[in-house]
């Protein structure tokens, strides 16, 4: 659980998103159709622009109860009143109660951070860095494209950590997980076990595609 002093309760507008984990710092745009959520957009244009974007497991049609608050940065209204909209990952909550269902759900939240710790993280933080430049140099190798790391990439541990399972793809359980830690180690110890098992599977098919050159 939170430590008292971090905790603070508040309700939240709620956007369940099949397959969507978003993480803080992670850019998240939308497009707005169904009334109920455009209902939403321009509830939260008159306050804080605000919501919740909670996972929806596809399988179970279960909605996850940890979630990430975004910030509505950037708008477009449409015909009909439909919208485009840009989000950005604030900091992530945990659902305690629903107030209500309709016209879009409202919840009671309290916010989740990480547990505070002594530990160095320093080295890896390191480790996960070169890992993900390792990953991106295979994928280059065995595609013949190019692809380039962002500049901005974090340097910090917990920033480094949430960009990293932002990025993941197709795994959206394992963001799940991840978002729902609240331990910076172990949130990067997991994504560096993801990353050198992608690395070991790049890497055996690079050797491959090169012993049939």
């Amino acid at each position: 659980m939170t430590s008292s002093s971090s905790v603070a309760v508040r309700e939240l507008p709620l956007f369940p998103l099949p397959e969507l984990v978003l993480f803080p710092g992670t850019r998240l745009p939308l497009h707005i159709f169904e009334f109920r959520y455009r209902i939403m957009m321009n509830t939260i244009l008159q306050s804080d622009r605000r919501f919740g974007v909670l996972m929806v497991d596809p399988v179970e049609r279960k909605v996850a109860d940890v979630g990430c608050c975004a910030e509505l940065i950037h708008y477009q209204r449409l015909q009909d009143d439909r919208m485009k909209v840009m989000t950005v990952g604030q900091q992530r909550f945990r659902v305690l109660d629903y107030v209500r269902e309709k016209p879009y759900y409202v919840g009671l939240v309290e916010w989740v951070e990480d547990q505070p710790t002594n530990r160095d993280l320093r080295g890896l933080t390191t480790d996960v860095d070169q890992l993900l430049r390792d990953v991106v140099r295979l994928s280059a190798k065995l595609t013949s494209q190019e692809i380039d790391l962002p500049d901005d990439i974090p340097n910090l541990p917990t920033e480094l950590s949430y960009w990293v399972a932002g990025n993941l793809k197709g795994v959206a359980q394992e963001q799940q997980a991840l978002l729902e830690m609240q331990d910076t180690a172990a949130r990067l110890e997991r994504e560096a076990e993801i990353l050198m098992s992608t690395r070991n599977h790049l890497a055996a098919r690079t050797a491959l595609q090169d012993a049939f050159k």
